[in-house]
């Protein structure tokens, strides 16, 4: 059987599976429910030195992903301290606190919060407006004043994330969390004519699989750039998503939008599937799939000439899902099994993508 446990800057989880800092840990006793529901670690909601004014309305549903207008916790800083932290730390769990956002405010809290005995610091940086020099200063600021190690949350907004990693890095960052939501968005209710979210300008930030192949991307390319772990974050459903962040680099994962909508089972229930997963694929731990699909990243120069697919005619159900979704038409069932016209087919690949039983692939 799979060993799903693994250690993130000597931090033990019991599976790479976490909650990230958001609406599903407001307190110590929703942190309390995810550890009862099977994450292998956990976060708390973003603190600061003054409790939030959130907008409302801040949270909608788009697809099977959300606009958010949230902020950091509003429940100030001493019942954190007194109350929600103790709370959660009687789970047993590892629990890393997520603070933001000035250096000056990094400081004092990281002084004040580690005290409480909690494992790590999570550095939200979506306040430092894209400056790297500041971004230093604030892992500095919580590396003098605390003894734990700190975890730096980057966003895709930065541009080049690897080059932010790497600034991390060189600060003395033990790892970084990647990505934060992406943003701002905008979304309009047509039947009033008013945004959705009540904040300023209407503006909200986007979570869920809209975001996952951002956040893959980023994972990977910072995973290439740093030699410490990566956590991973955007828009995870199920175990196949774990894995291709396992795969693109990260030693563990964090969720946040599926939990909001699919509950707090979701983080046991993804558990052992991930679990299964990695039993019928053969890997022994989460150490043998981290970064595994990096090797197959090409650095070479682009292919541009087409090639077509393979057809695994044992696997194919003959469902026509590919036929329907083949731009060019070169896709016909036959016999029910699945043929490519290779005069038409242009290598796009999309019917590698949408085939149910991975009967297509290059």
């Amino acid at each position: 059987m799979a060993n799903l446990s693994t250690e993130i800057a000597g931090v033990k989880l019991r599976n790479p599976i976490m909650p990230a800092p958001g609406p599903t840990v407001r307190d110590g006793d929703s942190l309390v429910e995810i550890a009862n529901s099977g994450a292998g670690g956990l976060v708390a909601k973003t603190v600061s030195l003054e409790p939030a004014e959130v907008p409302r309305p801040n949270l909608a549903k788009i697809g099977d992903s959300l606009i958010n207008a949230e902020m950091w916790s509003e429940i100030p800083l001493e019942q954190w301290i007194k109350e929600e932290y103790p709370k959660a730390k009687e789970t047993g769990l590892p629990l890393i606190a997520s603070i933001g956002y000035t250096p000056e405010e990094v400081g004092k809290l990281a002084s004040r919060i580690t005290e409480v005995g909690i494992d790590a610091l999570e550095i939200s940086t979506n306040r430092l407006d894209h400056d790297s020099s500041l971004l230093a200063e604030v892992v500095e600021s919580a590396k003098s004043e605390g003894c734990v190690p700190v975890f730096v949350k980057l966003s895709p907004q930065l541009g080049d994330i690897a080059d932010y990693a790497e600034v991390a890095e060189g600060a003395g960052a033990d790892g970084i969390v990647a990505i934060d939501a992406v943003g701002p968005s905008l979304t309009i209710e047509i039947n009033t004519e008013r945004p959705v979210m009540g904040s300023e300008k209407g503006y909200g930030w986007l979570s869920g699989p809209a975001i996952k192949p951002i956040a893959v991307r980023c994972v990977a390319d910072i995973a290439k750039a740093v030699d410490i772990p990566v956590i991973g974050v955007g828009g995870i459903k199920d175990e196949q998503d774990v894995a291709e962040f396992l795969m693109a680099g990260a030693s563990a994962v964090q969720i946040c939008t599926a939990a909001i909508i699919r509950g707090n089972k979701i983080f046991g229930l993804i558990a052992d599937d991930l679990n299964r997963f990695m039993n019928a694929r053969g890997y022994d731990s989460i150490e043998d799939i981290c970064g595994a699909a990096l090797k197959n990243l090409p650095e070479e120069q682009i292919r541009t000439s087409a090639k077509q697919p393979d057809i695994l005619t044992s696997e194919c159900t003959g469902c026509g899902l590919c036929m329907k979704h083949c731009p060019p038409d070169a896709i016909t069932i036959i016999g029910g099994k699945a043929r490519i016209e290779s005069t038409a087919c242009t290598g796009c690949g999309l019917c590698v993508s949408v085939c149910p039983v991975g009967a297509l692939r290059f």
